[in-house]
């Protein structure tokens, strides 16, 4: 079965968004077939680049970044986020939501958006793309993993307090993120039979209640229901010990607690070339795991590394799919 190519969504043009576009090509011209939905107008002077009016025109150009047009009111001005051009932010993200769920696309890889602009611009009512796909795809429930050649993680809670944290840890909550995170792995990810590790809330795992008892009365019970069901988990485990080299070979995944606790391992190993994961959607979806870097855009100092290998794993996820 042939893959369909990735779509590449232009997000915020006044971010290094457009600059990535064409060296994430240079970089993978031959190795991952993708396209760009933006205007080919905001592109850096210089971009090689071609038009196209289907994705399955991409093959047929493998010497310049293929682009499937969708003009802009205005011109990019790097630096200075458009509230105006926000609308058609949101459309092109729209329009590969599209291609993607009729299978012209094997998944979308999207660039970094800005909030506030789409917020001012175009009355945009979701905390970031990861929610505005869920409501695209009409999916409840969707899962953040953040991946790199050497670690994967999944937080069960994201961008709430800590203080918070303990409220909104539910067993259905976790059970929800387990789940998601492991049929994914399957379908998405090509391994026929997961292994999950999963970190305890407090440290040493609660030491059998002494540092809290979260282990004890929400993670535990559910994990031995899991591993009843089939599932290869190992935990609750002390969070300080279940990222070091050896210990990240017993596992495919880490499920961790919240925010921090699964972002600084990840980012502490490769900060360059991790890349955020949409799981839980019917569609794949990847994006860098960074923002518009306004302070950047037109210097010509960004960094495509996390681009490249968000395309990569669109790329590997799709195939692993078909």
């Amino acid at each position: 079965m042939t893959t369909a190519p990735i779509a590449l969504t232009i997000g915020e043009p006044a971010g290094i968004g457009p600059e990535l576009a064409g060296m994430a090509w240079d970089a993978l011209r031959g190795e991952v077939p993708f396209f760009l939905i933006g205007d080919p107008a905001h592109l850096p002077e210089g971009t090689d680049w071609v038009e196209i009016a289907a994705p399955d025109e991409v093959s047929a150009h493998s010497t310049a970044l293929p682009v499937l047009p969708h003009r802009f009111d205005g011109p990019r001005v790097p630096g200075v986020a458009q509230p105006a051009q926000a609308k058609v932010v949101v459309a092109v993200i729209e329009r590969a939501v599209a291609l993607a769920s009729s299978g012209k696309v094997g998944g979308i890889c999207t660039l970094p958006i800005h909030k506030q602009a789409l917020q001012e611009g175009a009355g945009f009512g979701f905390p970031g793309h990861t929610e505005f796909l869920a409501h695209l795809c009409d999916t409840q429930d969707v899962v953040m993993m953040l991946a790199g050649p050497q670690l994967r993680v999944v937080p069960v809670t994201i961008h709430i307090p800590l203080s918070e944290v303990t409220s909104a840890l539910t067993p259905e909550l976790l059970e929800t993120r387990i789940r998601i995170t492991h049929d994914a792995l399957v379908a998405q990810f090509g391994i026929g039979a997961p292994r999950l590790a999963v970190a305890g809330l407090n440290p040493h795992a609660g030491e059998g209640g002494r540092m809290g008892r979260e282990e004890i009365e929400v993670i535990t019970p559910l994990l031995e229901r899991l591993r009843a069901d089939g599932m290869t988990i190992a935990g609750p485990l002390s969070a300080d010990t279940m990222f070091h080299a050896a210990a990240r070979t017993g596992y495919d995944a880490a499920i961790c607690m919240y925010h921090d606790q699964a972002l600084i391992p990840i980012k502490t190993l490769d900060f360059d070339r991790g890349v955020n994961v949409t799981l839980g959607l019917p569609i794949i979806r990847t994006s860098p795991d960074h923002g518009t870097a306004f302070d950047i855009a037109g210097t010509g100092k960004a960094n495509p590394t996390s681009t490249i290998e968000a395309l990569r794993m669109a790329w590997r996820m799709a195939s692993a799919r078909s």
